[in-house]
């Protein structure tokens, strides 16, 4: 018998949802229906996905209030849940204006070999299982469906059972689209729901904790199916003595901060330049008090509250951690309990260094440690001594002197004079570095090239006879 799973609300704490995990047994009958539908949404061709796909943005957008309210309920948040639908809309029109090139096959070539023609195939996975997070509930969970449906794979989803409120929602815009329902659905369920998942799809995507993901890469290693990854970070960012400060100071407080810092790009970790370190925390700390929380009133504030109970543990052992080691906080500093929702004001640290958990392991949460350097070679060291390799940020008073130092990051994905816009700018193909993912990129073309394999066929067009290569 499969337990129910008991929700938590983030601004109130109380337990007021609940999910019923299906049985591997669910999971496998839901596998074979979605497959036996996918050879037909295939067959439809690219202008017909993208016409059924099209069909389901506008039933996205009639049902928007149902969804932002469900999106509200799971994360405690209404401006970040209002940005996930536009982003997933602006998703769907981007995928679909760029599915009909990227999904040309092209003409019949002659080879090196005269009465050899070579013709290329795509052919999509049959199935794409995805396993989101639940700080980007929604968004998450389509950033890789949406590639994979104008592909011509069928899709499963299992999202955070954290965060599955929206499920519901969305299931009733998705079953509208009569092309749609039968090859792309939704499935709630925690850990167990995930790894039954893997045993019956052809692809899987995975966004998470590291911990996680390396089983979900051992999980698709045994049966020999492609994995795409993209788990934590400890995103840093060096500041040189050229930069400009209040430049900086803004950008790297809204790219540690935004959506309370529960995000794989936030910045967690800064290097200051030695002669403007003291001029920088002055300004970033009194740039950090101005915000406030979006308690009691959601609408009012920045900071939303942490979704999940168990990061507010984490972010709190961090900070105690750090503090215990002569860290010294200039504002916030701790976790707040209000209502049973945990909050947490930006928190600007220093004396910090690398013996200390809130520079070295993955922290989530709206805290902004950051350490001097003397020299170039010492902040690129510093950067790169981690066991992640996302993204970064450099700023300087010229892009020359940046991108020097951005080349020598090893991370996916650096922004010049800004943070995070690996998120906003969706043509940059990038890989993780180290333990922060594995596989193709999710942006640009290889975000849906990845999910199609090549098929090469090989045409003797005159009546050469075999074995011709013998003669």
């Amino acid at each position: 018998m499969v337990n129910q799973v008991q929700v938590r609300n983030p601004r109130t704490g109380k337990i007021d949802y609940f999910i019923t995990p299906p049985t591997a047994t669910e999971i496998a009958a839901k596998c074979v229906g979605l497959r036996t539908a996918q050879i037909e949404w295939q067959q439809l061709g690219r202008e017909k996905r993208v016409e059924a796909i099209q069909q389901w943005k506008k039933a996205i957008l009639s049902d928007q209030e149902k969804l932002t309210k469900a999106l509200v309920n799971d994360t405690g948040r209404l401006r970040e849940s209002r940005i996930e639908i536009d982003s997933v809309i602006n998703s769907i029109d981007r995928w679909c204006n760029l599915a009909p090139d990227l999904l040309a096959t092209g003409e019949t070539k002659t080879t090196k070999i005269p009465f050899i023609q070579l013709q290329n195939q795509l052919v999509p996975y049959q199935l794409v299982g995805i396993i989101s997070p639940w700080n980007f509930p929604l968004l998450l969970s389509l950033i890789d469906a949406i590639p994979a449906l104008l592909a011509g794979c069928a899709v499963i989803v299992k999202p955070s059972e954290i965060t599955p409120r929206f499920i519901e929602p969305l299931l009733e815009t998705i079953v509208t689209i009569p092309l749609l329902q039968d090859i792309f659905t939704y499935i709630e369920g925690a850990g167990e729901t995930g790894a039954s998942l893997i045993e019956y799809v052809d692809f899987i995507c995975f966004t998470g904790s590291v911990a996680t993901g390396k089983k979900v890469a051992e999980a698709a290693a045994k049966k020999f199916i492609p994995a795409c990854l993209e788990l934590g970070g400890k995103d840093p960012a060096i500041v040189l003595e050229s930069a400009d400060l209040e430049l900086a100071t803004s950008a790297i407080l809204w790219g540690s901060v935004v959506n309370a810092g529960q995000s794989c790009l936030s910045i967690e970790r800064i290097y200051v330049a030695e002669p403007i370190f003291t001029e920088f925390i002055t300004k970033l700390t009194e740039k950090a008090k101005s915000l406030k929380l979006t308690y009691p009133h959601i609408e009012s504030g920045e900071i939303g509250p942490i979704i999940s109970d168990k990061q507010a543990d984490i972010i709190t052992e961090h900070l105690e951690d750090a503090v215990s080691k002569d860290a010294v906080i200039h504002c916030g500093g701790n976790v707040e309990k209000l209502d049973g929702g945990f909050w947490c004001l930006p928190t600007v640290v220093s004396q910090v260094n690398h013996n200390m958990k809130i520079m070295t392991e993955e922290t989530f949460g709206p805290i902004i440690p950051v350490m001097s350097f003397t020299t170039v070679e010492e902040a690129v060291r510093l950067a790169n001594d981690t066991i992640y390799g996302l993204t970064a940020a450099v700023f300087a008073g010229s892009q020359t002197e940046a991108l020097a130092v951005a080349s020598q990051i090893n991370a996916g994905g650096i922004s010049i004079n800004d943070a995070g816009l690996t998120a906003l700018i969706n043509e940059g193909e990038k890989n993780s570095f180290k333990f922060s993912g594995l596989g193709n990129s999710r942006m640009g073309a290889d975000g849906m090239k990845r999910f199609l394999r090549k098929k090469a066929i090989l045409t003797k067009v005159n009546s050469i006879p075999n074995p011709w290569w013998f003669d």
